[in-house]
């Protein structure tokens, strides 16, 4: 399922055809640098750079060296002939794997930033759409305050682009190679051949590592993916909360010919929001298998390696149709106005309650009494379904202190939306 839907340039990016080219990208730029160095004979360079691979080969040999590696230097080898001997001379397996994978993981975050860039784009959009569409905000599940569903969408854009710089800071930090040999110490291989081709692929040298680039790097990449992906279920939480038959307040696009139940006609539900509430799992559990992969024995083991595998390509994958999903359920989400402003009053303006509390402080009144006198009027709207504006101005205690006119004002919706040019201002600048 997550195929079909997912852009093709990102699924690309982790094809073995793929990883297996960059291998060879690593591994002729190597081949370049030492040939500078006169390490490779000029003759043999242009005859190593057309060298080419089967997928098909390489898995046969792994079958039988059971080394990904070797397989691969192989198959080459097959295709080179005696010139081969040059390849991967003073490299260690990791010199190839972890340049490449920061290579690939780079490509990756690119296409990541781009859908970052475009939901950004959509959220900006539908929070103008809605900057005066009046709404409850709401707090433990309970109508608190009156807000607008552009403000709502305002928080999401803000988050988001934190998103945004906190990914591309990681996409930095995990841009590096190496090509250091076995323990890091440049014992075959001189550091002037790992800058030439960290160089060439727009990365840069390690300043020190083991065998391996320290995984803390990729820690750091997976948990941005991973609170990427918990902001992305934050707003898909929320569409789900607003579609609830009791709310509908907002709901997921339902387009012609859709089902939303095999068994109830009439079911339409936000499956688009859940499938995302639930990838945002696996891409916090990949996170901290990230984690669990910084400490390694000594040097190097290869712990980390087959749990790299397997969440490089699904993390960045899933985020790439994560973000493309939640971009076209805010794109297409149909908003209601009018049942926003059916249920800002079922509470019968206890909204307003604390401008009611303030009023009353503001006129010499202690704290504690102001808070019961409000409070007794607000139980008896949730007992008994009265106003809360009548009973606060047919209350003489409060009259004594506050006048109509006063009331009238606490109880005007624009009074919570004075500020929200503001807050837009900032968050859109």
């Amino acid at each position: 399922m997550i195929k079909r839907y997912t852009r093709k340039a990102m699924g690309d990016i982790w094809t073995d055809e793929n990883r297996y080219m960059t291998w060879l990208k690593v591994e002729l730029l190597a081949c370049e640098a030492m040939a500078e160095m006169g390490k490779v004979p000029k003759e043999a360079l242009q005859n190593i750079k057309r060298a080419s691979f089967s997928v098909k080969r390489i898995k046969e040999i792994e079958a039988e060296t059971k080394h990904d590696v070797i397989a691969f230097l192989t198959a080459v080898a097959e295709r080179v002939g005696p010139d081969a001997r040059y390849i991967h001379m003073g490299l260690t397996s990791s010199d190839v794997l972890d340049t490449s994978m920061a290579f690939l993981m780079k490509q990756a975050g690119s296409l990541i930033l781009k859908d970052c860039e475009r939901l950004l784009g959509i959220i900006r959009k539908r929070a103008f759409e809605h900057k005066d569409t009046v709404m409850v905000g709401r707090s433990h599940g309970i109508h608190a305050e009156p807000i607008t569903f552009g403000l709502k969408l305002a928080v999401w854009y803000d988050e988001m682009r934190r998103n945004q710089g906190r990914f591309e800071r990681a996409v930095e930090t995990i841009s590096f190679g190496k090509l250091s040999g076995a323990v890091g110490t440049f014992a075959n291989t001189p550091p002037e051949v790992e800058a030439y081709v960290c160089r060439k692929l727009n990365l840069k040298p390690a300043p020190a590592s083991t065998q391996i680039i320290q995984r803390d790097r990729y820690g750091e990449y997976f948990t941005a993916l991973a609170i990427m992906g918990s902001s992305i279920e934050k707003m898909a939480i929320e569409i789900r909360h607003l579609q609830r038959t009791e709310v509908l307040e907002a709901e997921e696009f339902f387009s012609k010919g859709q089902k939303g139940s095999s068994a109830m006609p009439h079911k339409r539900n936000p499956i688009g929001s859940e499938n995302l509430s639930g990838l945002a799992r696996i891409i916090r559990s990949n996170a901290m298998a990230a984690l669990e992969n910084i400490p390694l024995w000594h040097e190097r083991d290869i712990s980390h390696s087959s749990v790299e595998r397997i969440i490089a390509p699904d993390s960045t994958i899933l985020m790439d149709y994560m973000l493309n999903r939640i971009s076209g359920i805010i794109k297409n989400l149909v908003v209601y106005p009018k049942t926003m402003e059916k249920n800002l009053g079922l509470l019968k303006g206890l909204v307003f309650s604390q401008q009611v509390l303030l009023a009353l402080a503001a006129a010499g009144i202690s704290r504690e009494d102001a808070y019961e006198t409000v409070q007794t009027h607000a139980m008896r709207v949730w007992k008994e379904k009265q106003d809360f504006k009548t009973l606060i101005i047919n209350d003489e205690k409060i009259l004594e202190h506050v006048s109509r006119k006063k009331i009238e004002e606490i109880f005007d919706v624009n009074y919570h939306l004075k500020y929200i040019s503001a807050i837009f201002d900032r968050v859109f600048g």
